[in-house]
């Protein structure tokens, strides 16, 4: 069992910067560093999508078209937490982003998470809100 909790949405004016954190708390005896984990937001009106992903030792990444070269996402699972940096944040940005674990290899991750991620999602975040306006 795993529960996922994220933080760090919130307003941003357009061109900010956001970090947004997944915490990972992990129940009988499964360790953080077993799963890959995507990035997930869902737009008002609009179909969840994935943002970004990354393998459990964190090696292999892939992005969203829509965040290439915007955004970085990383993970210490030590800490048991990922990551999610975004800069240059634009309006179409606004949304509630969800951590989730994805059952995916490296190679398949880098192939199709950020295609379709959510058909692999095992555990789910509560979601946190970012709201990129001015």
């Amino acid at each position: 069992q795993l529960q996922l909790v994220e933080s760090g949405g919130g307003l941003v004016q357009p061109g900010g910067s956001l970090r947004l954190s997944c915490a990972a708390s992990v129940v009988s005896g499964f360790t953080l560093d077993r799963y890959a984990v995507g990035w997930f937001r869902q737009a008002p009106g609009k179909e969840r999508e994935a943002v970004s992903c990354i393998s459990s030792s964190g090696t292999a990444t892939t992005y969203s078209d829509s965040v290439e070269g915007r955004a970085t996402i990383s993970r210490d699972n030590a800490k048991k937490m990922v990551y999610l940096e975004m800069d240059n944040l634009k309006p179409e940005d606004t949304g509630d982003y969800y951590c989730a674990t994805v059952d995916l290899t490296p190679l398949s991750l880098q192939k199709i998470c950020a295609v379709r991620g959510s058909q692999f999602v095992k555990y789910w975040g509560q979601g946190t809100r970012v709201t990129v306006s001015s």
